[in-house]
């Protein structure tokens, strides 16, 4: 595997909550949108969405940084095999919260890693389970209008007031459920031969 330890690294993603959630890993890294359609294709499974588009992202931010090592993510709630999204509006928020109360929801999450200079592509998926309460219509309310997770997929942003919401949530990788696998993603940045901990991979 060649050095990549002194290769910049990007994080293909404008969200905030994955900005965050990489910054806790103590590396340098900038941020760049990767501009990709996340509309689902025909028959397409939450899983295999969430995979496609965290690769897609991944490549389009390489394609323009090739001898960068990128990091895409994408998150798809996923409820009996439907794709739930970012609801984008308070109504469709209210619909899918409504949908989901009562029920096990697995949120499917996926990371991807490359570097096109050498040739470096990985990918992970994270699902997290996540069973909801059996919520009023007044606690869906009250929680929209003080939280506004319209940027969430399935309107659950459980690091904040979403928490309140759920029962129980199964994970291997706790921070997947706020929107990138950092157990994942750090097992994939060192096979990158990204330096984490002060560590220097060395070359093959």
């Amino acid at each position: 595997m060649p050095d990549t330890s002194h290769r910049k690294l990007i994080l293909g993603s404008t969200s905030v909550y994955r900005r965050e959630l990489l910054g806790r890993l103590n590396v340098p890294f900038s941020v760049e949108s990767p501009h990709v359609d996340e509309t689902p294709l025909p028959g397409e499974q939450p899983a295999a969405l969430a995979q496609r588009l965290a690769l897609a992202k991944a490549l389009a931010v390489a394609t323009r940084f090739p001898d960068c090592v990128v990091i895409g993510s994408d998150q798809v709630a996923d409820l009996d095999g439907q794709a739930l999204g970012k609801p984008g509006t308070h109504e469709r928020a209210v619909a899918q919260l409504r949908q989901m109360r009562g029920k096990t929801v697995v949120f499917q999450t996926a990371v991807a890693v490359v570097c096109l200079e050498t040739g470096f592509s990985e990918q992970s998926l994270a699902p997290v389970k996540v069973l909801f309460r059996s919520l009023d219509d007044s606690e869906i309310e009250n929680y929209l209008q003080l939280e506004q997770p319209y940027d969430c997929a399935g309107s659950a942003k459980s690091e904040g007031l979403g928490i309140t919401l759920l029962d129980a949530i199964d994970s291997d990788d706790p921070t997947a459920l706020v929107g990138l696998p950092l157990i994942r993603t750090s097992r994939m940045l060192r096979a990158a031969g990204v330096p984490l901990l002060g560590s220097k991979r060395t070359p093959a």
